[in-house]
């Protein structure tokens, strides 16, 4: 019997395939924890752990509302009167007597304007100044609540004053010629002669009077419709009264 014994060596299995795959692997960790480790560093050597809430931009935010709310408003203001004083000057030429009366569009629209102003005031004084450190205290939060008091009472005065100025160029040229001859109150003996108030001056009445009737409740339809539209910057100025009072310091919190 022979026996044969063949001794084959073991040699380790190619290292070249697995050695790139763990490299790669090895690469990615280190680029992740190197990654982690700088923000890690940038987040805990911040001056201020709120400097995100901060930023030295939040102040420009709170003045552009406070340019919306005074701007605006008195855009609207200004456009109500145009309209209304314009036709208060036409009927006034040949009507001298209902210049007063009709007045009443002119003054509301001027009224929107002091919305804004208020508004605006209130909003200046709520800006802090930063302190001797160069800290900001004036939150983003706060710089958006103002931007939207201001754009929220300057927007509304905008649409209330373009209300006001169209509504009382029209009735004011309708029926504010005979505004002299209307009474807001009357009695039982000024009701009974609404119905005969002619639509010319005396000189030119004793023709047809027939088609005028209560030439008051025009007017006070008017008055009615004025009011509402006066009533829509009101609620602008609430409403921006009361977000102007979000307010979130860096430095108190």
């Amino acid at each position: 019997h022979i026996h044969i014994h063949i001794h084959i060596p073991s040699y380790p299995p190619s290292s070249s395939s697995s050695t790139s795959t763990s490299s790669t692997s090895c690469n990615k960790q280190q680029q992740n924890y190197q990654q982690f480790t700088m923000d890690a560093y940038r987040y805990l050597n911040e001056q201020q752990l709120t400097e995100a809430l901060c930023p030295s931009y939040a102040v420009a935010i709170g003045y552009t509302g406070i340019v919306a709310a005074a701007t605006l408003s008195n855009f609207g203001a200004a456009w109500g009167t145009w309209k209304s004083g314009v036709s208060v000057i036409h009927t006034g030429i040949r009507h001298p007597s209902s210049v007063m009366k009709n007045i009443i569009p002119i003054v509301m629209a001027g009224v929107i304007g002091i919305y804004g102003l208020i508004v605006a005031v209130i909003l200046a004084e709520s800006i802090p100044s930063p302190s001797k450190n160069r800290d900001n205290a004036y939150s983003l939060y706060t710089a958006l609540a103002h931007l939207c008091a201001g754009l929220c009472c300057g927007a509304s005065g905008l649409a209330a004053g373009g209300c006001i100025g169209i509504v009382g160029d029209y009735g004011v040229r309708a029926v504010g010629y005979r505004a002299s001859q209307i009474s807001l109150f009357p009695s039982s003996v000024e009701k009974q002669g609404y119905s005969t108030i002619p639509d010319t001056d005396g000189a030119e009445a004793g023709g047809d009077d027939m088609g005028v009737q209560d030439q008051s409740k025009l007017f006070v339809g008017m008055l009615i419709m004025l009011i509402f539209s006066e009533a829509l910057a009101l609620y602008g100025l609430i409403v921006a009264l009361i977000v102007s009072q979000h307010t979130y310091s860096c430095l108190e919190g």
